[in-house]
């Protein structure tokens, strides 16, 4: 087998995981603990994986394709899909989630052999890059667009902040851990796609 074929049989398989994760983050949204305003899922958890596990720009990608596979339509987010879902105030938890996989694939992959530190902390601020952007458009969601009496800022946190962060901090903890050991495996598959 030559080399070139090796590369394009690497770049195929990264393709597939890249799938892989979109498809991961469609599941995750159907796996949730029902919360009032705004349910916990393992959304999160799946795209920050994506950063840490395909870096940055691919982890992105793959988290965007999930998004523009739910705006055509297809019913893959927490509640149903299509465009007009732009209007919901937790739309932008799915923008979040494809800044949020940037976000950590870069920090997490700036380093060849990232320590468990470096990956907490590109969790972390994948999560932070993720509750700005969510938290942001559901206030503006709230205030602007959607008939009701408005929210504050403190009801903002209330509904949005304080009941989720417990579980999202476990999820950074848990994505973290097995980054550490898939990264190795990953990182090989990547290799090719930057040497074109």
């Amino acid at each position: 087998m030559t080399a070139h074929t090796t590369d394009y049989h690497k770049r195929i398989t990264l393709l597939c995981i890249c799938a892989l994760f979109a498809a991961l983050s469609a599941v995750g949204a159907f796996i949730r603990i029902p919360i009032p305003y705004l349910p916990i899922t393992l959304q999160s958890f799946f795209t920050m994986l994506a950063g840490l596990l395909l870096g940055g720009r691919l982890g992105a990608a793959s988290v965007g394709c999930y998004v523009l596979l739910g705006l055509a339509g297809v019913p893959i987010f927490t509640e149903g899909g299509g465009i007009s879902y732009v209007l919901k105030p937790s739309f932008g938890y799915l923008a979040g989630f494809i800044a949020g996989a940037y976000v950590t694939g870069k920090i997490a992959n700036a380093k060849a052999e990232p320590s468990i530190k470096r990956l907490l902390a590109a969790d972390f601020a994948g999560l932070a890059v993720i509750y700005a952007i969510g938290m942001g458009y559901f206030f503006a969601a709230k205030n602007l667009w959607v008939a009701g009496d408005g929210m504050s800022v403190s009801a903002l946190f209330s509904a949005c902040f304080f009941p989720c962060i417990p579980g999202d901090i476990v999820k950074c903890v848990c994505g973290a851990m097995l980054a550490k050991r898939l990264i190795p495996v990953t990182r090989r598959y990547r290799a090719a796609v930057r040497s074109e």
